[in-house]
């Protein structure tokens, strides 16, 4: 029987990191969240300063008209295309299911590191590259994975605003008006298939910041170190 390869998964990310690396990098421009929510890292950027996070929620966990099933970008082999969405969850949720799902039989390294930056937002400041692209193995690794088919796909059961992003709207309802970033947590499945009928299935959990600044489509701005509630 195969042993499963290690799998592109959300789940382990920031097992790496120093939880005070991560702290410290958004303690100035996020105190009032860490103060709502302790101990909750939220990001953004190693390199790239912060922003501010609270926001006016619109129907959390709810579908917007223009939410559909993304298609293939060219160049980008399997990874699809960012979605014309301008609601924070709804946005969340078709990012989650990007960021889950890959197939390195007809998807190079480089396609899926450029597939998953096209989701990202363009205003430098805000942008976190570093926690979306680390979720990509290395090359040796991602090679291994080629080598036996390996190829994952989503399912999103629910995506919502956490707790302490809400709380942080009620102390100051207009700090977002400066990024327009939102905090998204999004639940789901991954199934992980390989050669010679390989495979399994695991939950998923993430926070993101998507940013969805007024007449404009969201765009993915980070990936959160930890999932809050």
């Amino acid at each position: 029987m195969m042993k499963r390869l290690p799998s592109l998964s959300l789940s382990s990310y920031g097992v790496g990191w120093s939880a005070n690396r991560r702290v410290a990098s958004v303690a100035i421009t996020l105190t009032v969240l860490l103060a709502l929510a302790a101990a909750v890292a939220f990001f953004t950027g190693r390199d790239n300063g912060g922003h501010s996070d609270s926001g006016s929620p619109s129907a959390a966990g709810s579908t917007a008209p223009s939410e559909r099933a993304p298609k293939p970008g060219t160049g980008s082999g399997s990874v699809p295309k960012p979605p014309q969405i301008a609601e924070p969850v709804a946005f969340a949720k078709a990012a989650a299911q990007m960021l889950w799902s890959y197939d390195t039989r007809d998807t190079t390294r480089d396609q899926q590191l450029a597939g998953m930056r096209a989701w990202m937002t363009t205003e430098t400041k805000y942008a976190d590259w570093a926690s979306v692209n680390a979720q990509v193995p290395d090359p040796t690794l991602w090679s291994r994975m080629a080598d036996n088919d390996q190829h994952a796909k989503a399912t999103v059961t629910e995506g919502h605003f956490p707790s302490a992003f809400k709380a942080a709207l009620a102390e100051d309802p207009s700090a977002i008006t400066k990024a327009y970033i939102y905090v998204v947590t999004v639940n789901g499945k991954q199934e992980i298939a390989w050669k010679k009928g390989g495979g399994g299935a695991e939950d998923r959990a993430v926070t993101l910041a998507v940013q969805c600044r007024p007449s404009h489509d969201c765009t993915l701005a980070a990936i959160a170190p930890t999932v809050t509630q």
